[in-house]
């Protein structure tokens, strides 16, 4: 069966809420936006695109990414990600969203999440899956063992607030797989789990 990666940038002290951006997700009060650029390296940027680059896999988004991406990805013309993103399969879990969705290759998932997500998986048992962001898909599919490997990049601060990537996940023990460190001191570590869990 294929598989499900996580790639989650988080601060050390488990922080993953808005790092891309000041107006990038406000919620709960959360005044830190933006908080990973300024660690942003060629290394960062070569072995992130080296692993994206490496496999034939489709995102797995939930709805505030979706939109979010959307609202930028297809307006930058001289990024070489935006050809990608357009062109990469994406599956968005949503009970929110109706098709027809706006960006190309996208295809909603309606409903539970964690239910939809197993059906696909049924469906198309050799589909690789990667989750970028979206929290509050990726902390369900954790809950129900889902997730095979976690790409995280983990930045040298701490912020005291905002929402953590393993808030209310009751994890079990991972294998360290790989790591990296940037020359900004981003580590850059995949883990994958120890154990098979119902999937």
């Amino acid at each position: 069966m294929g598989s499900i990666v996580a790639v989650v940038s988080l601060t050390l002290d488990g922080v993953m809420q808005a790092p891309g951006r000041a107006d990038e997700d406000t919620r709960g009060g959360f005044e830190y936006g933006g908080w990973a650029i300024p660690y942003a390296d060629p290394t960062q940027g070569r072995i992130i695109g080296e692993h994206m680059a490496s496999h034939d896999r489709a995102l797995l988004l939930g709805r505030r990414t979706y939109q979010d991406f959307f609202s930028y990805w297809p307006q930058q013309q001289d990024n070489p990600f935006t050809e990608v993103l357009d062109k990469t399969e994406k599956f968005v879990a949503s009970r929110t969203l109706a098709e027809p969705l706006p960006w190309q290759q996208s295809t909603l998932l309606s409903g539970d999440a964690v239910t939809t997500v197993r059906e696909l998986r049924r469906a198309r048992p050799d589909l690789d899956l990667v989750v970028l962001g979206s929290g509050a898909l990726l902390r369900s599919l954790m809950r129900a063992g889902m997730i095979d490997e976690y790409l995280l990049q983990i930045h040298p601060l701490t912020l005291g607030t905002g929402q953590r990537l393993f808030d209310g996940v009751e994890l079990g023990e991972l294998r360290p797989a790989d790591s990296v460190t940037t020359t900004t001191g981003v580590i850059i570590a995949t883990y994958r789990r120890m154990t098979e869990e119902p999937r």
